[in-house]
């Protein structure tokens, strides 16, 4: 077992962190944006930090704590590939909940691996989330015609309430809808400045109700839905290929998505090219907390 010295983090040990972040993504996939400069002052250069270095000094494991907007405490971490079943991961949950000093924490995980699902189960933390992260290389797009009489246009200011109420329609049924209002979906929607309205589209009926939509930020595919009327016509296959094609011709070379890991859309991504690429998480230290309702 490697012995660690910790210490706290320095604004010097910047591209450490991304370095270590790279080898966990390039280990275990996740979040691409994990390495990006906000990424990691977000996750890893909190109110509190710790840092982990071997006997030449290489930063092999981290973790932050910080607060959220209602004062919960929230956790991050790494640890290298290379030095991992040793007891790092552990003493890094360790020193997070003793931080906390009796708060629950929260964990934010942006990259996944086996050992860190070990760890957090036995520790007593529980997830509340899970998403898959999956990429599209644009070597092969497939050809998905719509149904006959169902047509698409990019957003506008004039679509946009027709994209709301296909936003609404397609995922008001699912469980932990977070329901915004339409103000405050289009105002989440357009402060994005990657967000790319002309390749995001809302699908018609032959009548002229939305019935599907699409947007895009980036070389990502944020969100795609189909009103439950509608499901099972290849509409939402449609609009990803048709996505696909329009980033490549753009000069995209990946395009990204992701998707809840119980999500059975999943196999439709797969069907039309995309491939994981590691899984994202959040878990809740549960232990010992009062219910709100008791």
């Amino acid at each position: 077992m490697s012995v660690l010295q910790w210490s706290a983090l320095t604004p010097e040990d910047r591209p450490a962190v991304r370095a270590l972040a790279q080898a966990c993504l390039d280990h275990d996939g996740g979040l691409p944006h994990l390495v990006d400069d906000a990424f990691i002052d977000r996750y890893f250069y909190g109110d509190d930090t710790i840092a982990g270095r071997d006997d030449l000094g290489e930063l092999v494991a981290v973790a932050s704590l910080s607060y959220d907007e209602v004062g919960h405490r929230i956790a991050s971490g790494l640890v290298h590939p290379s030095v991992r079943r040793q007891g790092h991961g552990e003493a890094l949950v360790a020193w997070a909940r003793e931080q906390a000093l009796g708060v629950p924490i929260k964990v934010i995980a942006e990259t996944m691996s086996p050992e860190a699902e070990t760890l957090f189960a036995a520790s007593g933390l529980t997830r509340t989330f899970a998403e898959t992260v999956m990429h599209h290389d644009l070597s092969h797009i497939s050809r998905i015609p719509l149904p006959e009489g169902v047509t698409t246009e990019p957003f506008t200011d004039e679509r946009a309430h027709d994209f709301y109420i296909a936003y609404r329609e397609s995922f008001g049924d699912r469980p932990g809808f977070p329901d915004p209002t339409e103000e405050d979906w289009l105002a989440w929607l357009s402060s994005d400045p990657e967000f790319r309205p002309d390749d995001s589209r809302v699908a018609y009926s032959r009548g002229g109700a939305p019935i599907g939509f699409i947007t895009v930020s980036g070389d990502w595919i944020e969100q795609v839905g189909v009103v439950p009327t509608w499901r099972g016509h290849r509409i939402g296959a449609h609009l990803v290929v048709r996505t696909l094609t329009a980033l490549k011709a753009s000069g995209t070379e990946k395009v990204w998505l992701n998707v809840a890991v119980d999500n059975p859309s999943r196999a439709l991504y797969e069907r039309l090219g995309f491939e994981a690429y590691g899984t994202r998480a959040r878990y809740e230290d549960r232990t010992g907390v009062v219910p709100e309702d008791a």
